[in-house]
């Protein structure tokens, strides 16, 4: 049966996806938890040799999906493909405590399947434009957690932080969101503490 927490993680290209992976990574091997991943991709497999050659995991613990249409297709309509290298790595290398699920990167509307995850974060780029949560896209609105990256980018591109902190607190009334600037080490650790307060939080080395 599996055990595994699955925590999804979607957003457009270049938002900061596989970024967020590679820093939570060695917070959860402080924490004691066993993490594994799975990476989509269009026709590559290029985000999990990434985070292979990243050594801050056994590159046996990663995966990746070539999805070959649109990427939200394999985790939400279909997503039989990411269950099954789900199911396999925790036949091979578990006990696992979590797995990582990356969106290929993707459109405002895409959306995890409740059947693929436990808990999903959606990664929107500042630098992308100020106006995306006024956009009111599925991603943005429905995610668990909101991520509003690049934060460092906006003087550089004009984008208003203040609306967005605005727009943001409008449009997700209900839901958690951080705004996070990856390069620094704080930014990682305010997502890690989500998740431990969320999904994670009676995970435990030895458990």
């Amino acid at each position: 049966m599996a055990d595994a927490v699955r925590i999804g993680i979607g957003g457009p290209v270049g938002s900061g996806k596989t970024r967020l992976i590679e820093c939570l990574l060695p917070l959860m091997v402080e924490a004691g938890l066993r993490a594994a991943v799975i990476t989509n991709d269009l026709v590559t497999l290029e985000d999990a040799e990434r985070v292979r050659r990243s050594g801050l995991i056994d590159p046996e613990l990663v995966v990746g999906v070539e999805t070959g249409a649109c990427p939200h297709t394999a985790i939400r309509e279909d997503p039989s493909a990411n269950l099954d290298r789900a199911e396999r790595l925790e036949r091979e290398h578990g006990p696992l405590d979590v797995i990582l699920i990356e969106s290929g990167g993707d459109n405002l509307a895409a959306t995890f399947t409740a059947d693929l995850v436990d808990y999903w974060m959606y990664v929107i780029d500042t630098a992308a434009g100020d106006d995306i949560p006024r956009k009111r896209g599925l991603g943005v609105i429905q995610a668990d957690l909101l991520i509003v990256n690049k934060i460092d980018l906006a003087q550089y591109v004009g984008a208003d932080l203040d609306r967005m902190r605005s727009d943001v607190a409008e449009v997700r009334p209900a839901r958690p969101s951080l705004f996070t600037n990856l390069a620094d080490g704080e930014s990682a650790a305010a997502v890690f503490g989500e998740l431990q307060h969320a999904v994670l939080f009676d995970r435990r080395e030895g458990r």
